[in-house]
């Protein structure tokens, strides 16, 4: 999965989105505070927060069949717990999540 594109792109959105909280809140503590990084840091979530979304989503869906193959994080009955936990079905939960 690390090789897919949606990696990259959210890497990059989060990397760009990083950058612009830090320098604002640093610009901010010194009193000095260029229009640009603030015009920056409420502005650029307009296109990195679906970009971002875009790509951590598509990094899920591309891992589904992979876990759902190996059964990797899930934990089946019985055991000692007497629980079970399917991450598969998890990680699609997950993905519903960001609707709302």
């Amino acid at each position: 999965i690390q090789n897919e594109e949606s990696v990259v792109l959210f890497l990059v959105v989060w990397t760009v989105t990083e950058i612009t909280r830090y320098s604002f809140y640093t610009f901010n503590l010194l009193n000095h505070l260029p229009y640009f990084i603030k015009w920056a840091r409420y502005n650029f979530f307009i296109i990195l927060y679906p970009a971002g979304v875009a790509g951590e989503l598509l990094t899920i869906y591309a891992a589904l069949p992979y876990v759902k193959k190996t059964g990797m994080f899930s934990l089946r009955l019985p055991n000692k717990y007497n629980v079970s936990f399917d991450y598969y079905y998890f990680l699609i939960i997950v993905m519903f999540s960001y609707v709302p």
